[in-house]
């Protein structure tokens, strides 16, 4: 049997023939364009043949691409037709991704602000990376998710993060021009890069000494001594660690609410509310400490 071909590879194809180009696609997707391209490139590689060409500053179908085209029309209004009909079901549950820099203090306030906003629905987290989570509302895995602002962030801005260079008590940086020894999380990753960029920029050689594909392993890294790490704040500190002021400042990284194409407007208003609020209190706190 063959592979089965995309959902989502086909509703961004018929997005670029209704928007008339990529730029626009990935607009009305709430994805990057880059994301959008990698979708047409892996149809391309599926069926072995060109779909969509440059042609000035849109783009032409091939005649394999208007065939695909329609019918990937034809195999979306099933299958929409058939969440429309699932609908009652599907729609009791709220499914939120949340990022794990922020989820232990937002995520109660977030949990308590949707249950009174739509009541006898129940809501599902899910914590994970921001790369991962981007990807789950692409694909309509996930209702919303809060993600850091990556090389080409989507999603509304709801908040911005102060990046700071964290390490153990009893960590000692180096000298005589000895690397420092940094822990990061696995790539993708824009934290990692923007680590690395500003070391080299400042003419600080840095080695990634360990790598994690989660918060907690990252955090645990550090606590053992074994490295430094560029982290985002919310207030305070990872457990275990303190902040490390010998480093060169990175400034801050954004917060966004990235929703699935479709999601209930109210609920989307609803989450960036929250959050901003949640971000606003705790500055003024700040303010008045």
């Amino acid at each position: 049997m063959p592979d089965p071909l995309d959902l989502v590879h086909l509703r961004t194809l018929v997005t670029i023939a209704d928007c008339g180009g990529f730029h626009r696609a990935a607009a009305a997707l709430r994805v990057s364009q880059s994301t959008v391209s990698q979708h047409v490139r892996l149809l391309e590689r599926r069926l072995k043949e060109p779909l969509v060409e440059r042609a000035g500053r849109g783009v032409r179908f091939t005649a394999p691409g208007e065939a695909l085209l329609v019918e990937a029309r034809r195999i979306l209004a099933v299958h929409d037709e058939s969440l429309r009909r699932l609908e009652v079901v599907t729609e009791r549950v709220i499914l939120v991704g949340c990022t794990e820099h922020a989820a232990d203090q937002m995520l109660p306030q977030l949990l308590d602000a949707m249950r009174h906003g739509f009541p006898g629905r129940s809501v599902r987290f899910r914590i994970d990376r921001s790369t991962q989570l981007a990807q789950g509302v692409a694909r309509g895995a996930l209702d919303l998710a809060v993600v850091l602002a990556g090389a080409e962030p989507f999603g509304t801005p709801v908040a911005e993060l102060p990046l700071h260079w964290y390490a153990a008590p009893q960590f000692t940086p180096p000298g005589d021009g000895t690397p420092w020894r940094v822990v990061a999380f696995e790539e993708p990753c824009g934290l990692r890069q923007r680590a690395l960029q500003t070391l080299e920029l400042a003419g600080e050689p840095a080695d990634v000494i360990a790598e994690s594909t989660s918060l907690d392993g990252v955090v645990a890294a550090v606590r053992a001594g074994l490295g430094v790490a560029l982290l985002p704040s919310t207030g305070r500190a990872p457990a275990g660690l303190v902040a490390l002021h010998q480093l060169p400042e990175v400034g801050t990284v954004g917060l966004h609410v990235a929703a699935r194409r479709g999601i209930d407007p109210e609920l989307e208003r609803m989450a960036c509310r929250v959050i901003e609020d949640f971000f606003a209190t705790r500055a003024h706190l700040r303010s008045v400490a």
